[in-house]
């Protein structure tokens, strides 16, 4: 059997579809930044609906705006005609999606919002058609060739692009950042990934906070107690002055030299590294590795001797962050 090199095929097809976003994006126009302003606006839920390929683009891009900040969902076209038009409110968004704009299914729901007054946005590739006709904000997607002729492919690219490209846009208009993104994605590797140092440290009473002039041998108690490999230095004024660690221990002890007398402060490294409470707690990963350390002294912002909290490498690793 002769053997077929598909990957031509594969480099054909994605030539094709690089072309047709290389077309939508010169088509990108006014009518882009008003649908991004409703989306962003928008008081109550932004519906998306398509038939058949279009219908799988308006899920995607239903799941992409719920996932940075803006409600939303998709309904099935030919079900809105039997009862699911009524999950359209007057304050929703429609955005229906069509490559020709005439497809029978969305007759029933562009009536639907013309009639209600629902604000209609129209994702479509033709001028002439019923949808782009009824839209209140056109989003015309260029007619392009698809693979083999025929195959849904190229265009429904450009939708996913445009959808994609709106979710942006009115994520960045709200101000939608990292913070709120890791609120809707607790869950997974995602959510572990944005999870703060603040979100993780120990802190209250497990942070094991010593004074300075606290002699050696009950200091070593305290290590003991807490369990962390540390301890964090405080003044008089109870700012963070420094840290013992045990491996500065374990060499003082090496050296069959006695220190249980000494004064922490002694003994202490001065101006330890810290870390803020907002940072990612990948970061403080990436500084441990870096500098060879297993733990952080966790401070607020803009107060580098406020102590507020104590992240070591086990809890990070504990919660699948790397």
């Amino acid at each position: 059997m002769k053997k077929k090199n598909f990957s031509k095929i594969a480099k054909k097809v994605i030539d094709l579809e690089i072309k047709a976003l290389q077309i939508l994006k010169k088509n990108i126009n006014k009518s882009f930044n008003q649908a991004v302003f409703q989306i962003a606006n928008c008081q109550s839920k932004v519906i998306l609906c398509g038939v058949g390929k279009c219908a799988h683009i308006a899920s995607k891009i239903s799941a992409t705006l719920a996932s940075v900040g803006t409600p939303a969902f998709s309904i099935s076209a030919s079900d809105a005609s039997h009862g699911d038009l009524g999950m359209i409110s007057k304050k929703d968004i429609l955005i229906l999606i069509s490559n020709s704009g005439e497809t029978s299914e969305l007759k029933n729901v562009i009536k639907y919002a013309n009639r209600n007054k629902i604000l209609l946005i129209g994702i479509v590739s033709k001028k002439d058609s019923i949808l782009y006709k009824a839209s209140d904000i056109k989003l015309f997607v260029p007619k392009v060739n698809e693979a083999e002729g025929i195959i849904p492919t190229a265009s429904t690219t450009m939708q996913l692009a445009y959808g994609d490209s709106l979710a942006i846009a009115a994520m960045k208009y709200k101000k939608f950042d990292k913070m709120d993104f890791k609120k809707l994605h607790p869950a997974g590797s995602l959510g572990a990934q944005l999870k703060t140092v603040e979100d993780i440290m120990i802190k209250g009473n497990q942070i094991p906070f010593v004074k300075e002039n606290l002699k050696m041998n009950k200091a070593l108690k305290i290590l003991t107690e807490k369990k962390l490999g540390i301890l964090v230095v405080l003044n008089n004024r109870n700012k963070t002055v420094g840290i013992v660690t045990d491996g500065q221990i374990r060499r003082f002890t090496e050296k069959k030299f006695d220190f249980r007398l000494l004064s922490v402060k002694k003994i202490m490294t001065k101006k330890p590294i810290f870390i803020d409470k907002d940072e990612l707690a990948v970061k403080a990963l990436s500084v441990m590795n870096n500098k060879k350390i297993t733990s952080l002294i966790v401070n607020k912002k803009n107060k580098p001797q406020k102590t507020v909290g104590v992240i070591h490498i086990h809890t990070i690793l504990q919660s699948n962050i790397s």
